[in-house]
C-alpha cells in the first residue's frame, strides 16, 4: 500500500507552501462531475465555517478570550485556537474587531520567560497561541515570536532544556538514549506526548523555525518512538510491531519510564509479529497517527521517507470519519482537526484507502469530512458535544476544532 493518493506541504520559510508528490504516486484525473462536488463541498464548507464563526464571536469574553472564567486559571490556548480558525477564512485579518480582542487578549497572557499560559499547562497554551501569533502582522505580534519560540525550546526534554529548579515536573536535560528524549509534555504529567509535541513542532515551524533546527530534529527521535514498527521503533514496547501507526507516548509517567503509553479504547491489540509469531503490543489510533505523519512533514522528511509511507498504510487501512479509530468518540473533534491538517497538507481531495472488502478505493476525504461535521453542527452554528473526554464538553473548543478542520475543507 506504497501508492497512497496524497501530497505533503513541506515547510519553506515559515509557511507551508510547497506541494511535493509521493513517489511512483500516479495523479488522479477528476471528471467534471466530481470538480462539481468538490466546489459543492467547498461552498458548503464555507457556509459552515462562517456560522461558526458568528457562534465564536457570540461567546467572546469581554475581555477578549474566549472559555475565561472569573476567578479560575484561563487557557489561553482555546483562544488562539478560535484565532487560527477565524484568520483561515477569507477576508478575516487583524482589522477585526474580534480578532484584534482576541490578539490583545493573547499578549495579555504573555509571561517574562516569553510564554503564554496562566499558571497551567505551559507548552500547549504557548505552542498553541505561538501558531496564532503567526498570522498576525503587527509589531506586538511580532515582537513575542521569538521569546516564545526560545521558551518552548526549553520546554523540551534534551541537551537544550532550561531546568527548573525545584520545580517536580520541570523539563530535564536528558541524552538521547532517554525514552523522554525530544519530547514536549504538559507541564503537570512528569512525562513528554505526541499531542504537546505535535502542537510545539507546529508552533516551531509555522512561525520561521526550520526543520534542520536542532530541537526540530530532537523531535524527531521522539516521534519515531512512538511510531508502532520495529523498523523505526527500537524500544520494547514496539519489538515485532508492524502497525505502522503512533501511540501516545514513550512513557506513562515519570515513575513508568519507557513502557509506552496508548489512550486507544483498548490500548492493547493482539498483533502478528515480523516474525510470525503473536503477542499483544499497544494499540495505536487515528489522532496520534495523523498528528505524527504531519510531524514528519514539520521535521523535513520526504514524503517517499519509510516511515511517513508507513504512517500513510496505517491511514488508509483505518480511514474513517465516524469515530476517532482506535479510540471510539474519545478525542473525535481533536482527531477532525489533526486528520484535516494532515490531508489539508496535500493538493489531492482524493484519498486512496482500503475499502470494507480489503481493495483499495479512492475516498474524497474533504467531502467526508464535510458532511460529518454537518451532522454535528447546531442551528446556532456550534457544534455538539458527543463525549467528554479531553474538554470535548466546551462547545467554545470543539467549535474551534471543527472550525479549523472547515477551513482545510474549504480551501
Amino acid at each position: 500500500m506504497r501508492t497512497l493518493i496524497c501530497s505533503l506541504l513541506l515547510a519553506s520559510g515559515t509557511v507551508l507552501t510547497s506541494p511535493i508528490a509521493l513517489a511512483q504516486q500516479p495523479k488522479v484525473e477528476v471528471p467534471v462531475e466530481a470538480a462539481a462536488k468538490v466546489e459543492s463541498t467547498q461552498a458548503r464548507a464555507k457556509a459552515m465555517a462562517e456560522k461558526a464563526i458568528a457562534f465564536l464571536k457570540s461567546k467572546q469574553d469581554a475581555s477578549g478570550g474566549w472559555s475565561v472564567t472569573p476567578g479560575q486559571p484561563t487557557f489561553p490556548a482555546i483562544t488562539g485556537l478560535v484565532l487560527q480558525g477565524m484568520l483561515m477564512h477569507e477576508g478575516v485579518t487583524i482589522k477585526d474587531a474580534s480578532v484584534a480582542k482576541g490578539v490583545g487578549f493573547i499578549l495579555s497572557k504573555k509571561q517574562p520567560d516569553g510564554g503564554f499560559y496562566d499558571k497551567l499547562l505551559p507548552v500547549y497554551n504557548t505552542a498553541i497561541c505561538l501558531s496564532a501569533l503567526a498570522k498576525v502582522n503587527t509589531s506586538e505580534a511580532s515582537a513575542a515570536i521569538k521569546p516564545a519560540q526560545d521558551f518552548l525550546k526549553g520546554l523540551q526534554y534534551g541537551e537544550g532544556a532550561v531546568v527548573i529548579e525545584g520545580a517536580k515536573d520541570s523539563p530535564q536535560k536528558v541524552a538521547k538514549s532517554d525514552p523522554f528524549y525530544g519530547g514536549w509534555g504538559y507541564g503537570n504529567r512528569g512525562r513528554p506526548d505526541m499531542s504537546n509535541t505535535g502542537f510545539a513542532l507546529e508552533a516551531l515551524r509555522v512561525s520561521g523555525v526550520e526543520s534542520s533546527d536542532a530541537a526540530i530534529q530532537r523531535a524527531l527521535v521522539f516521534l519515531e518512538r512512538c511510531q508502532m514498527h520495529h523498523t523505526v521503533n527500537a524500544m520494547e514496547y514496539a519489538q515485532g510491531s508492524m502497525q505502522g501507526g503512533f501511540i501516545y507516548s514513550t512513557s506513562e509517567n515519570q515513575d513508568n519510564v519507557g513502557v509506552g503509553q496508548s489512550f486507544a479504547k483498548n490500548n492493547m491489540i493482539e498483533e502478528t509479529l515480523s516474525d510470525g509469531s503473536k503477542a499483544s503490543r499497544l494499540r495505536a489510533y487515528g489522532s496520534m497517527t495523523y498528528l505524527g505523519f504531519k510531524s514528519y512533514a514539520y521535521a523535513g522528511l520526504s514524503p517517499s521517507d519509510s516511515r511517513v509511507q508507513l504512517a500513510l498504510e496505517w491511514i488508509s487501512r483505518n480511514y474513517t470519519l465516524s469515530e476517532n479509530p482506535g479510540a471510539g468518540l474519545d478525542g473525535v473533534y481533536y482527531y477532525y482537526l489533526v486528520f484535516a491538517r494532515a490531508l489539508g497538507a496535500s493538493n489531492e481531495s482524493m484519498l486512496k484507502v482500503m475499502g470494507a472488502d480489503g481493495k483499495p478505493v479512492a475516498r474524497d476525504w474533504k467531502r467526508d469530512l464535510v458532511e460529518e461535521l454537518a451532522k454535528l453542527q447546531n442551528a446556532d452554528g456550534s457544534f455538539r458535544s458527543v463525549n467528554e473526554r479531553w474538554m470535548e464538553n466546551n462547545d467554545v473548543l470543539i467549535t474551534a476544532y471543527a472550525l479549523i478542520a472547515l477551513q482545510e475543507a474549504a480551501r
